[in-house]
């Protein structure tokens, strides 16, 4: 999960750990002070899947739960099953699931290397984009956000075992749509739903969520997308009811 701006500024807890909290205080998330920290990526990610109550949802690369917590504050009852990699970032975030009582399985491996999972009605992810060229100095930065393989295989393995009709979900920088698309289409993947971020109105959209359809045949769409700051820096309305109300997308 990339980190960039913190959603909140945190409280202290130790001298490696912050209490934060999203979507206006309805999820508590711990979370290491310096390096990987969640930014908004995963919230708006979060509000972009469309689960329902009782469904499965698997997350890949999830750090430390922003974007299942999220989504579980949202549908209370959903199945949750989330990889991440770095085995301290698994451990914080089943700490944070038991703190937000979200019932969630957490399995600490490369997501391109697990055993077989049970099929799954949606599965999300904020997949490490960058380069290698653009490695950060931070080598926890540097895992959660630096690729080590092409995008097209963290989308084939995200897409595996999400069952015919189920979802799979992203949020890239815009640079990187066509090669999502390409990637979610070599997965099987296709009625793909592509909704902007712009930062203010009137700018390029730097994101972009991305969601397609296993076995999907209908025809693409572009989203009305989400204007995120107001020229002040402000809170739009709309991104403020995703942000802080915890509206979906």
């Amino acid at each position: 999960m990339p980190a960039g701006r913190d959603a909140c500024c945190g409280t202290r807890v130790s001298d490696d750990l912050t209490e934060d909290a999203l979507l206006g205080g309805r999820v508590r998330l711990l979370q290491p002070r310096h390096g990987f920290r969640a930014a908004i990526d995963p919230v708006l990610l979060a509000a972009f899947v469309p689960a329902r109550a009782g469904e499965s949802v698997l997350e890949f690369g999830a750090g430390t739960g922003a974007a299942f917590l999220c989504l579980a504050a949202r549908l209370p009852g959903i199945a949750v099953t989330a990889v991440e990699r770095d085995p301290e970032l698994a451990a914080l975030a089943e700490r944070n699931a038991g703190l937000n009582g979200v019932d969630a399985r957490i399995l600490a491996g490369d997501c391109r290397a697990l055993p077989a999972l049970p099929p799954m009605h949606h599965a999300l992810s904020n997949p490490p984009y960058w380069s290698a060229g653009t490695a950060s100095p931070d080598a926890g930065r540097r895992q959660a956000a630096h690729e080590d393989a092409p995008l097209s295989a963290w989308i084939a393995a995200l897409a595996r075992p999400v069952r015919h009709k189920g979802t799979v979900s992203l949020v890239l920088p815009a640079a990187r749509l066509a090669e999502a698309v390409a990637g979610l289409r070599e997965a099987g993947c296709g009625s793909v739903r592509l909704l902007p971020l712009w930062p203010r109105a009137g700018v390029p959209a730097k994101r972009i969520l991305l969601r397609a359809r296993k076995g999907g045949r209908g025809a693409d769409e572009v989203l009305p997308g989400l204007v995120l700051h107001e020229a002040d820096g402000a809170a739009t309305p709309a991104s403020h009811a995703v942000l802080r109300d915890g509206h979906a997308l």
